[in-house]
């Protein structure tokens, strides 16, 4: 396709709107915006806007971003270990579908838990079951947790957190 081809998406003189995607695009002549009815990964792409008046025309470009939502994440004991009293634990978040999804953690005791990344390497007393770490999976269009929490850490088993 030559990039100086250019599709019309809406036409807009003296008052007068016309839509050439009818159903697919609802243009609002109160603020000028254009709207992408049941946005699509396709929809992502780059699009202009250009004004005319007289022998002048302004054009400006916008690059429109489609992302696909997280889905709820869920947390995998790694590895869990016993050392000198205390759990060592490797947690890992993940959410199954999404676009460019970043994960970070907190929880409490506040600071305990802080991290970003989808891995999370925690010690904590043996027998301690206050500790609560929750994973944040996120993206420019949504975001969603999961909590990890403690327990005795002889009963600990390995796999998928609910």
């Amino acid at each position: 396709k030559d990039p100086q081809d250019k599709e019309v998406l809406l036409h807009y003189s003296h008052g007068n709107a016309t839509n050439y995607l009818e159903g697919r695009m609802q243009f609002h002549s109160e603020d000028f915006s254009l709207e992408i009815l049941n946005t699509s990964r396709q929809d992502g792409q780059l699009y202009e806007y250009a004004t005319r008046k007289d022998q002048q025309e302004r054009v400006w470009q916008v690059l429109l971003e489609v992302y696909e939502p997280v889905s709820p994440p869920s947390i995998e004991v790694l590895s869990l270990a016993l050392s000198n009293g205390s759990c060592l634990l490797t947690l890992k978040c993940s959410a199954e579908r999404g676009d460019s999804i970043a994960y970070s953690w907190a929880g409490s005791p506040r600071g305990h838990c802080a991290h970003n990344g989808s891995l999370l390497q925690l010690s904590y007393p043996q027998h301690d079951a206050s500790l609560s770490c929750s994973c944040q999976a996120s993206n420019p269009v949504s975001s969603l947790l999961a909590t990890f929490q403690s327990s005795d850490c002889s009963q600990e088993p390995a796999g998928l957190c609910p």
